[in-house]
């Protein structure tokens, strides 16, 4: 995705069908596959849950550069925290919930449950709310100013890669949650 988005690829948007939603499908579709390999199953549900809750620490500098984006015009201002996107307290919470829950052990799990929910929420909203704001045929809002920034490189990593694996994250924490709830 990344040398396709370097070289404009994913920025010919009269095309059909529309180039960009290769990207996120294709790695959402490849890191979800993993699940269904039962070896490999068996080795992610070993990672360390508290592990898995620090990863969505990323969603801070993310959340930063999608408001850098909008500060230079590339994509609209309900994309950034100044706007519709709480993501980014998803990733300020992290650490307390990986701490609290996984390394004290002070939280009840109920709490990481609840906060994946929600982090999960969040995270649909702003895939939802960049699908909905870019410049495709499907766009519905954001006219003034379409969610463009998203197709060039570097920044197509977030869609393409960043994104699939924070919600990766989510499914075997519920995954993990799950069999730590069975166990006891």
């Amino acid at each position: 995705s990344g040398s396709l988005a370097y070289n404009g690829f994913y920025l010919e948007i009269d095309l059909q069908p529309i180039r960009f939603f290769f990207a996120a499908p294709i790695a959402v579709l490849s890191l979800l596959s993993l699940l269904l390999i039962r070896s490999t199953r068996e080795t992610i549900l070993k990672i360390n849950p508290e592990s898995l809750h620090y990863l969505s620490i990323i969603r801070i500098p993310v959340e930063l550069v999608l408001w850098w984006l909008f500060l230079y015009g590339e994509i609209p201002e309900l994309l950034t925290f100044e706007g519709r996107n709480f993501d980014i307290l998803a990733g300020i919470t992290a650490p307390f919930v990986a701490y609290y829950c996984f390394r004290k052990k002070t939280w009840n799990l109920v709490i990481a449950w609840v906060w994946n929910v929600i982090s999960i929420l969040l995270l649909i909203n702003i895939i939802a709310s960049a699908i909905l704001s870019a410049p495709t045929p499907f766009q519905q809002i954001s006219f003034e100013q379409s969610s463009i920034g998203i197709f060039y490189f570097p920044i197509i990593w977030l869609p393409a890669f960043v994104a699939p694996i924070v919600l990766l994250s989510h499914i075997v924490n519920f995954m993990i949650l799950r069999k730590m709830s069975a166990n006891g």
